[in-house]
């Protein structure tokens, strides 16, 4: 069964640092995309990142460029979001979501085209 399990989520001060973990299983990362999204308390969802498999995209929206980076790790099918120098308004549930076929090529950072969905975790940012 497919399923995305995110984690690393917490509580940091702002300037602090995370690193959120998404392990996939039931597949494997070679002809996927996985992104992250994050959904802020008044409910707006937000695309934040994306990696493809197929020819190496990445996609970074213009509020975490230069602070956040993606990686990925086919052995451990584990895709990894690396978020430094934390704002307040970092902070909400970030989840990671796989798309399949044309989306992978262009890292979409829209919703409707992922797939699969994890359950969430939590960051939180404040003094």
């Amino acid at each position: 069964q497919v399923q995305l399990v995110e984690s690393g989520g917490g509580h940091v001060q702002p300037g602090g640092s995370l690193r959120l973990s998404c392990e996939a299983s039931g597949f494997t990362l070679d002809d996927y995309a996985i992104a992250w999204f994050r959904q802020f308390p008044e409910g707006e969802r937000e695309g934040v990142s994306c990696i493809s498999s197929y020819d190496g995209t990445t996609y970074y929206s213009e509020s975490v460029k230069g602070r956040f980076s993606i990686s990925k790790d086919n052995a451990k099918n584990t895709v990894y979001l690396q978020m430094n120098t934390l704002k307040r308004e970092d902070a909400g549930v970030y989840y990671c979501a796989l798309t399949r076929g044309r989306f992978i090529r262009t890292c979409p950072p829209t919703t409707s085209p992922y797939d699969y969905w994890g359950q969430g975790t939590q960051v939180t940012v404040s003094s």
